[in-house]
């Protein structure tokens, strides 16, 4: 199953081996066209997908297609009967090569043409699946299936990146429901990866411990970095010097969740640290312009990224 993720072709480099995670190249997109509610606009959007060259018309569900491992942060909405649709995450051109591009930015929400509202959204990839169309806008993380099926014990991801950070301390709640709110603080883009060996109890809960984990946080602009490595830290890191909060483990409201065997998407229980050399079950990895809570960014943060691979 793991090898459907992985490109087939393992590229040495120096005595490591670099597996590129299929589709991370950002050089395939699929394409979906969806038309918004009348009665905000009834705009027509273009969202795109990574995955193999396509196109799907229609207000429509998308599932992952041709084999991708990737979901994006650009989702088709119903909620309260109103369609809306949004697109953080799309192709760009960097030189010759394309690049995936995620941006931190408002969609606009025009109400009857009278009352004008936005939404914050941030741009976001991640190994996994969303549960389309999106029906409400409490716990998005609900709606979302994080990590893939994933036995193997890397030493690190690699990628090519670059951020774009404004020159503000301010971040904008906005929930397309309500006037936007100015907040303190700058908010930050991220990339993580993250090893879990997970189980399930007799009711469909699902657990979790951690097996390893790498995690970084961007709070100013970066010029384009080829080759960047993120470490991957495996057992209890909790008392290590490199530590910062935002490595612990994810529970109550910060769990993920994930399919159980009865078919329910459910949270993911992360529990406790595992053994230093545990074989982990998943791996999580995720890319985002926004590190703070749901439809809270600082407007115009941009990280574009490519290449993303394993290490070992």
């Amino acid at each position: 199953m793991l090898a459907a993720f992985l490109c087939l072709a393992s590229l040495p480099a120096a005595a490591d081996t670099v597996e590129k995670i299929r589709y991370a190249d950002f050089s395939n997109w699929f394409t979906r066209d969806i038309t918004e509610s009348k009665v905000i606009g009834g705009k027509h959007k273009t969202v795109y997908e990574i995955a193999p060259a396509g196109h799907l018309t229609g207000n429509k569900p998308y599932r992952n297609r041709g084999g991708s491992p990737w979901a994006t942060s650009n989702v088709y909405a119903k909620v309260s009967g109103i369609t809306k649709a949004s697109n953080s995450v799309s192709p760009a051109r960097r030189g010759s090569n394309t690049v995936a591009r995620l941006q931190s930015k408002m969609e606009e929400v025009k109400v009857l043409g009278i009352i004008n509202l936005d939404a914050a959204v941030a741009g976001t990839i991640f190994l996994g699946r969303i549960k389309e169309p999106i029906t409400s806008t409490k716990g998005p993380f609900t709606n979302m299936e994080m990590g893939i099926p994933f036995t193997k014990r890397p030493k690190a991801i690699q990628y090519d990146f670059s951020v774009t950070m404004p020159a503000v301390n301010t971040r904008t709640r906005a929930t397309g429901l309500s006037a936007k709110k100015t907040l303190q603080g700058r908010d930050q883009a991220e990339v993580y990866v993250l090893l879990q060996r997970r189980w399930e109890d007799a009711k469909g809960n699902l657990y979790a411990h951690r097996v390893g984990t790498g995690r970084e946080r961007y709070s100013r602009s970066i010029a384009w970095n080829t080759g960047h490595r993120l470490p991957i830290h495996y057992g209890n890191i909790t008392r290590k010097p490199f530590y910062k909060s935002y490595m612990g483990l994810l529970d109550g409201k910060k769990a993920y969740y994930a399919y159980n065997s009865k078919g329910r998407l459910v949270p993911v229980h992360e529990v406790g640290w595992d053994q230093a050399d545990a074989t982990p079950t998943h791996v999580l990895l995720m890319a985002s312009t926004s590190c703070g809570e749901p439809f809270v960014i600082t407007e115009g943060i941009t990280l574009d990224i490519d290449n993303i691979s394993f290490v070992y």
